[in-house]
């Protein structure tokens, strides 16, 4: 269940109230009258069905109160309600499979903030990365995987391309560029100063069984970023974190990047070369399945979900 805040200028309660007591995922419906300050109004709450969100969102985004008042919603981790569960069996579907498209945007809009700790996390895994390129340790590549925060602007991207919202695709692009080219920089420094100081060889990218695959991309390569993009986008949507830590060790995004940083001050162009189509292929993949996988959600939920007079029918309807 959802714990909805409205804060509602005094000529749009009504119809607030109206939205929650006709919405059969809504239950608990309270009010206080002019208890809002900032901005001034009245305040209405209510518990709400995940299936149902999408649906009394749009309705209350009508009322234009984005602009006059104001609009929380929460996660709410118990509730001991008989009126809520029969809400949430009221609503269609399951909680686990509903997509609530605000709470969604504002995950992935967040997740394009150029940050300074995104740039870190980026870096550091590029970092293990390549090291462990160098050494041939798979469990590095894997340690390297699971700490590279570059899922979140390509969930972004997807749903940006989807939802037709430009700057939240330049975002999402220019954290994925900015963001590699930083964490490559910053590790092919390192490996440069590696290289001068002895501690690392050209000869030890020749021969290393366990990591090659990373600079030999194949169809499988375009397989598994599909299957780890629609993965990645349920566990999102679904709220699952524990499956997207088997979207990262899926992909070699990161890896690839630490292997063309380390290739570079030892002069292996070719797996420069390799490593750049592999970091572009399981990118591709990961949006275009990233994509494909929010369009089944959304047709499947404006298909089967709920529906709701809109205000807007309701006041014409109710004027002479």
């Amino acid at each position: 269940m959802l714990h909805v805040r409205v804060i509602s200028p005094t000529h749009r309660t009504a119809e607030v109230l109206r939205i929650a007591l006709d919405c059969p995922g809504a239950v608990n419906v309270v009010k206080f009258l002019g208890a809002a300050t900032s901005p001034e109004g009245d305040v209405v709450e209510f518990s709400l069905a995940r299936e149902a969100a999408n649906a009394v969102l749009d309705e209350l985004r009508e009322l234009g109160l984005r602009d006059s008042g104001s609009i929380t919603v929460e996660q709410i981790d118990l509730s001991i309600s008989a009126a809520a569960e029969q809400a949430e069996e009221a609503a269609p579907g399951d909680p686990q499979d509903a997509v609530v498209w605000d709470e969604l945007a504002a995950r992935v809009t967040a997740d394009t903030r150029l940050s300074w700790s995104y740039l870190a996390f980026l870096a550091l895994a590029t970092q293990i990365a390549g090291i462990g390129v160098l050494l041939d340790q798979p469990i590095l590549i894997v340690g390297a995987m699971v700490l590279g925060p570059e899922f979140g602007p390509v969930a972004a991207l997807c749903f940006g391309i989807l939802r037709r919202r430009p700057a939240l695709m330049g975002a999402a692009v220019r954290a994925l560029v900015v963001g590699f080219a930083v964490a490559i920089a910053v590790t092919t420094a390192c490996a440069g100063v590696s290289r001068l100081l002895g501690w690392i060889t050209p000869e030890m990218l020749d021969n290393r069984p366990m990591t090659q695959f990373i600079a030999h991309p194949d169809r499988w390569s375009f397989i598994v970023a599909l299957l780890a993009g629609i993965a990645g986008i349920l566990s999102l949507t679904a709220g699952k974190s524990s499956a997207l830590v088997g979207v990262f060790i899926s992909v070699t995004t990161v890896p690839a990047a630490g292997n063309i940083a380390v290739a570079i001050p030892l002069a292996h162009w070719g797996e420069v070369g390799a490593s750049l189509k592999q970091l572009g292929v399981n990118l591709a993949g990961m949006v275009i399945a990233g994509i494909l996988t929010l369009l089944v959600q959304r047709l499947l939920w404006a298909r089967f979900g709920l529906r709701i007079e809109s205000a807007a029918r309701r006041r014409s309807a109710s004027s002479p």
